[in-house]
C-alpha cells in the first residue's frame, strides 16, 4: 500500500512540476513589469516539443539519448520517498538521506556526461560547470542534512522529519543554521540565478541542453522541472514539516494537501523574488559565494558538537 501511495505522490509531483515552473515565469514577468506567458505555457511548450522529431549529433552515443529518461526516472524515485502529505515517507526503504544524496549525484553525473558525449564545445563547458557546481554545493547540502540527522539520531528521513515536527528547543540554533545552509544549497540545486551557470543562455546557449531537440528535449525539460520541485519539497518536507499528517484522518488529509500546496507555491514565490533581485555571477566568483553556505553548515556542525 505504501508503495502505491509513493507512486501516486511521485506522479502527482511529475504532473504539477511544469505548473510551478509556469508560476515562476509569471512571477518573473510581473516583477519585470510585463505581462509574460500564462501559467500553462510550460505545458504548451512541452507538448509541442513532444510532437517533434529528436535530432542527435553524429558524435553522440547512448549516454546522450538515455540521459533524459535517467533524469526523470531518478527524480521520480526520489519523489516516492519524500514526506509531502504525511510526516513519514511513503516508501520508507528509499528514505535514507545518504541514498537520496547518491540518487541526486547519479542524475548530476549523467547530466554532465551527456554534455561531454556530444563533442560540442558549448555542451562540454556546460557539463564542466555542472560538475563544478556539484562539488561546491553537495557538501553544503549533505552537511546541513547530516546535522539534522545527528539531532534526530538517525539518517532516515522519517525520524528527522518527526524530530523537527516537535522541534527540540535545545537544538534551535543548530537547526536554524542547518536550515539556512540547506536553503542556500536548495536554491543553487534548483538552477536559479545567479547560479544557472551550466545553462547560461547568454553565454553557452543552454550548456548541456544545447544539442537536445524534439521529444528528448521535452522529457529533459520536464525532468529538470521535476528536479526543482523535488529539491524544494525535500527541504520543505524535512525542515518545515508542520501541517503534514502524523495520524491519518479525512479532515487531516484535506488540510495536509492544502498546506502542502501552499508551502510549495510560497517557496516558489520566495525563490522567484530572490532570483529576480540578483544578476548572474561571474563563473570565477561562484566558489567564493558558495563558501558562505558551507560556513552556515559548518557553524551548525560546530554548535552541535558544543551542545553535546
Amino acid at each position: 500500500m505504501t508503495v502505491i501511495l509513493g507512486l501516486i505522490q511521485a506522479l502527482v509531483l511529475f504532473a504539477i512540476a511544469p505548473l510551478l515552473s509556469g508560476i515562476t515565469r509569471v512571477l518573473r514577468a510581473r516583477m519585470h513589469n510585463r505581462q509574460g506567458p500564462g501559467v500553462l505555457q510550460e505545458y504548451r511548450d512541452l507538448f509541442k516539443l513532444l510532437g517533434r522529431q529528436s535530432v542527435a549529433p553524429a558524435a553522440s552515443g547512448w549516454v546522450f539519448r538515455l540521459m533524459p529518461f535517467v533524469m526523470v526516472g531518478v527524480m521520480l524515485t526520489i519523489a516516492t520517498a519524500l514526506p509531502l502529505i504525511t510526516v513519514a515517507a511513503p516508501v520508507a526503504g528509499l528514505g535514507d538521506l545518504i541514498t537520496l544524496i547518491y540518487l541526486f549525484a547519479i542524475a548530476r553525473f549523467f547530466f554532465a556526461i551527456a554534455g561531454l558525449d556530444t563533442g560540442s564545445p558549448f555542451t562540454g563547458i556546460g557539463a564542466s560547470r555542472e560538475a563544478m557546481l556539484g562539488v561546491l554545493v553537495e557538501p553544503i547540502l549533505l552537511l546541513g542534512l547530516w546535522v539534522a540527522a545527528q539531532v534526530a539520531e538517525s539518517t532516515h528521513i522519517n525520524n528527522i522529519t518527526l524530530t523537527l515536527y516537535h522541534w527540540p528547543v535545545a537544538h534551535t540554533l543548530t537547526l536554524l543554521l542547518a536550515m539556512a545552509a540547506c536553503a542556500f544549497a536548495t536554491f543553487i540545486e534548483m538552477g536559479k540565478l545567479p547560479f544557472d551557470l551550466a545553462e547560461a543562455e547568454q553565454e553557452l546557449q543552454e550548456g548541456p541542453l544545447t544539442e537536445y531537440s524534439g521529444a528528448g528535449f521535452a522529457i529533459l525539460k520536464w525532468g529538470i522541472s521535476l528536479k526543482q520541485l523535488v529539491v524544494l519539497q525535500m527541504f520543505v518536507g524535512v525542515f518545515l514539516p508542520w501541517g503534514q499528517m502524523v495520524h491519518f484522518s479525512p479532515g487531516g488529509l484535506v488540510l495536509a494537501i492544502v498546506v502542502a500546496i501552499a508551502k510549495l507555491v510560497l517557496g516558489v514565490a520566495i525563490i522567484a523574488l530572490f532570483e529576480n533581485s540578483m544578476a548572474r555571477l561571474r563563473f570565477l566568483k561562484t566558489s567564493r559565494v558558495t563558501w558562505a553556505g558551507f560556513g552556515f553548515a559548518f557553524l551548525a556542525f560546530v554548535s552541535l558538537l558544543v551542545a553535546y
